[in-house]
């Protein structure tokens, strides 16, 4: 863990997040910046700067993660597709260096971007983190 990076800061329950599901190795919360409503993160428990650092196992839990938040979103937000996304490097737009994903819910229409300027609303981004948890613990119960 580095103690100036937010999501070892939110792993160690020093900085609060909208948590959406959770495994051994990997933890979901919503972007607190959403490019749309429903976008998850997805961060390694260890801390890796990116993809570049992470072990094999690491970005390989990662991507069976996301396909399981992929399922909830799609499910439980109808949307007419998700955008899975991971970024290495300032120059690729990473802005946190810590190895995640984003899983952003996109809908016809929609301009399709990754970071947001506008924070969500903290009720918003709660009820929404409680329709996906519960989504994905119904959906996922036996794949943890």
């Amino acid at each position: 863990m580095v103690d100036d990076c937010i999501f070892c800061q939110i792993l160690k329950e020093q900085a609060p997040c909208y948590a959406v599901h959770e495994t051994r190795y990997t933890k979901t919360f919503l972007d607190i910046f959403p490019a749309s409503p429903g976008h998850c993160l997805i961060v390694t428990k260890d801390h890796y700067r990116d993809i570049f650092d992470a072990t094999p196992e690491a970005i390989s839990m990662v991507g069976h993660v996301s396909t399981l938040i992929a399922h909830t979103v799609k499910q439980e937000l109808q949307c007419d597709g998700v955008g899975v996304f991971q970024l290495n490097g300032a120059a690729a737009g990473q802005t946190v260096f810590h190895y995640h994903m984003h899983v952003i819910p996109c809908h016809d229409g929609q301009e399709l971007t990754i970071h947001s300027r506008s924070q969500g609303d903290p009720d918003d981004l709660q009820a929404m983190a409680q329709r996906l948890q519960a989504c994905a613990a119904a959906m996922h119960a036996d794949e943890d």
